[in-house]
């Protein structure tokens, strides 16, 4: 939260909302925000008993939804992004997403099993659809509203794809950040050793895609 908090403190015109996955709200994480000068808001939500055994279930959603919740009844302008305290981000990058129209796409580093995760760009526009990370996208808050029961699925490895399907998004509506997503500006920074980036998971068919530039300038 400390690392998080000074990365926000350098960005202006960003209001912080904190979900503690905790029955109440804690004195200690209030007194950090209290410290960073931001504007916040210090929410908390927990999983409900009833899912703490299935092994199916993502993590974080019920914070998020609690999050998703508020910004609905208190904010109508403005880009959604879901930080995550073990990440380190660039400040560039939320300079980037206020341009969010819809919804806009970048690369995230350190991912474990390749090394990196990123949108195919091919010709300035995203090739696939909502093959993205949690960190790795950003979503106007008119959408958002457009959809008032869009939420964030419970199921594991659908939490991306399903909250993006729900906002009723389609191939088109991404808009690829971050140099057309040949940069990182975006870092998972778990315990975990994370796979080194490499050309080799490159296909042919990709050549004319961001791919081969964003390998290079991570490598370099």
């Amino acid at each position: 939260m400390t690392r998080m908090s000074q990365t926000l403190m350098l960005v202006p015109n960003l209001h912080w909302i904190v979900v503690e996955d905790a029955e109440k709200t804690s004195q200690v994480v209030r007194d950090l925000l209290d410290r960073t000068g931001i504007p916040y808001t210090h929410l908390c939500a927990t999983m409900p008993d009833e899912y703490k055994d299935q092994k199916s279930m993502g993590k974080g959603v019920f914070n998020r939804r609690e999050g998703l919740k508020w910004l609905r009844e208190n904010a109508h302008e403005g880009v959604l992004y879901f930080a995550d305290d073990d990440n380190a981000y660039d400040v560039r990058l939320f300079e980037q997403m206020r341009t969010t129209k819809r919804a806009s796409v970048f690369p995230v580093g350190m991912i474990l099993s390749y090394g990196i995760s990123a949108p195919i760009v091919r010709g300035g526009r995203a090739g696939r659809k909502f093959a993205v990370d949690m960190a790795g996208f950003a979503v106007n808050l008119r959408v958002l509203h457009a959809s008032p029961q869009a939420t964030i699925p419970l199921r594991l490895s659908y939490l991306e794809d399903g909250f993006l399907k729900a906002l009723r998004l389609e191939l088109e509506d991404l808009e690829p950040l971050a140099s057309e997503c040949t940069e990182v500006m975006v870092w998972h920074t778990k315990t975990h050793k994370p796979a080194t980036p490499n050309p080799e998971h490159i296909s042919h068919a990709d050549f004319d895609t961001n791919l081969p530039d964003l390998y290079r300038k991570i490598l370099r």
